[in-house]
């Protein structure tokens, strides 16, 4: 992580005036990145096939077909002191969603916003699986074996943490990047803009940690569709506050993956239900430019 954080921190300092720079700084959380290449263990996959407990049925969406298969993420293995959220300590998770490849015709620009269109699956340690091929007329993604790359992840344009955290002139950091840049740029996103030059180049596929948004925050986005409210109901910034990121996955060639327009797609689940296993609550999105 040390390389990431003074790279992020170098461009912060540079960029910023020094008290704004040094809040969000603070700010920074490891993030658990998934690389293809690595030293340490194999911490899971990208696509391939699962491997599933033989009660367990292939998920799917019901009229529509069967799921994806995303990635699988071996907990046991992670590296426990920069893990952010409350995961299981060992077992697996799986993803899965309904992508287009089973229906290219009707489903290839969109994820579906159903819950019946996405799955976390957990299978705890110890319990006997198979690997499992998909059902006739879903082609898996080409599988890459992937491992651990701790990287600082920061919190980047409409993220509540920008409004919590204030200067010594009682500014937001939000609202201080705004007075600092002028009419001309307030709506620049020179957080995301930071972030994104330190990942150049790299698959920000990720475990834990803040989100990388292609668009807006995506534990706003999230709010929105759980309160009945949506944008405008009174506790959406409350309840965006409650959203952690699981885990998100990004485009990439080496795996067939593509979200959209190049996008990213993100899980999303509040602490306690993730603490308490119930990976049903989890809720998925995805972001395109």
């Amino acid at each position: 992580m040390t390389a990431w954080k003074d790279r992020l921190s170098a461009l912060a300092q540079d960029r910023l005036p020094a008290e704004v720079a040094a809040k969000w700084i603070e700010l920074f959380q490891p993030g658990i990145r998934l690389v293809s290449r690595g030293t340490g263990p194999r911490v899971g996959q990208l696509g391939g096939n699962p491997a599933l407990p033989e009660a367990v049925e292939w998920p799917a969406w019901a009229d529509h077909g069967p799921l994806t298969f995303v990635a699988a993420v071996d907990c046991a293995t992670l590296p426990r002191e920069f893990v952010t959220i409350p995961l299981p300590e060992a077992g697996t998770l799986l993803f899965f969603c309904f992508d287009g490849r089973y229906t290219p015709d009707r489903y290839q620009h969109d994820l579906p916003r159903d819950a019946d269109g996405y799955r976390v699956l957990f299978v705890p340690a110890g319990t006997p699986v198979a690997e499992r091929t998909p059902p006739s007329g879903l082609d898996p993604y080409p599988r890459r074996d992937v491992f651990a790359e701790i990287v600082a992840t920061a919190p980047e344009r409409e993220h509540f943490l920008l409004d919590r955290t204030t200067i010594a002139s009682g500014e937001s950091l939000a609202e201080a990047v705004k007075t600092v840049l002028g009419p001309g740029r307030a709506g620049t996103d020179v957080f995301g803009e930071m972030t994104w030059e330190v990942a150049q180049g790299t698959r920000r596929h990720q475990v834990g940690g803040l989100a990388a948004p292609v668009q807006g925050a995506v534990e706003n986005e999230i709010a929105a569709e759980v309160l009945e409210g949506g944008w405008e109901d009174p506790r959406h910034k409350e309840e965006a506050a409650r959203w952690v990121l699981l885990a998100q996955f990004d485009s990439a060639e080496e795996t067939d993956m593509m979200w959209g327009d190049v996008g990213m797609l993100y899980w999303l689940i509040r602490p306690e239900d993730l603490k308490a296993g119930r990976f049903d609550a989890a809720r998925c999105l995805m972001q395109c430019g």
